[in-house]
């Protein structure tokens, strides 16, 4: 079976005007991530990406400390992260029990997201959203069969936290309040290896940061 490293961009610029971009220690992570995957004499046959600008920023930090920066980079917007600023929006005038918003701490902000994640998923948000909860679920299980079925002996795939948690939910067959758990957990520069055919996909680890478990990296281990 071919294998599939599902990685999670480097951290994000969270609270800058321009989210979707990544920190100075967004790019540390993704070139460590790039030097993990040459010591281990890891090749890809195919780099597939979202649209988003952090995802191309980590694809292109892996693959320059691989030393193969000129490597193909296809595009597939189905792994694009959801509009969280759109949800808590969509939120309305009712706001969140505890006043939450996008404007909140980082720790804040997550209590928050939680909260909206599960009005989403259950159709009880009260404003227009960009896309439902079922249609995200579709879109991220269409670009992971587009995946599967255009083969590759070994994929890297750069995506947000929020499709890595429904490609672990749906390869597992779980609930979608585990898409959620799991969403939460999600580590900045993580790889998820999962091994496929054209007609099925199993997880083999799961948020895994080996690149990070040095004592002196613990700081880089971020959420965000």
């Amino acid at each position: 079976m071919a294998e599939l490293y599902l990685v999670r961009h480097g951290q994000a610029s969270f609270g800058a005007e321009n989210y979707d971009e990544l920190s100075p220690s967004g790019r540390t992570q993704s070139g460590w991530l790039g030097e993990y995957f040459a010591q281990a004499n890891l090749r890809f046959d195919r780099v597939v990406i979202g649209t988003m600008q952090r995802h191309r920023q980590t694809a292109d930090g892996i693959l320059a400390a691989m030393g193969d920066p000129q490597v193909e980079i296809a595009q597939d917007a189905g792994l694009n992260e959801y509009d969280f600023e759109a949800l808590f929006g969509a939120l309305g005038e009712a706001g969140l029990p505890s006043g939450l918003s996008p404007a909140s701490s980082k720790k804040d902000f997550y209590k928050g997201l939680r909260q909206v994640l599960q009005l989403w998923a259950d159709d009880r948000l009260p404003g227009r959203v960009p896309e439902t909860w079922q249609q995200f679920q579709a879109r991220v299980q269409r670009a992971r069969l587009d995946i599967q079925r255009a083969g590759g002996r070994r994929v890297l795939v750069v995506s947000s936290g929020g499709p890595i948690a429904v490609t672990a939910q749906q390869v597992l067959q779980a609930p979608a309040a585990s898409a959620i758990a799991l969403n939460l957990q999600i580590r900045n520069s993580s790889v998820c290896q999962y091994v496929f055919n054209d007609d099925a996909m199993s997880l083999v680890s799961f948020n895994s940061v080996p690149h990070l478990e040095h004592a002196e990296r613990r700081e880089f281990v971020t959420y965000g």
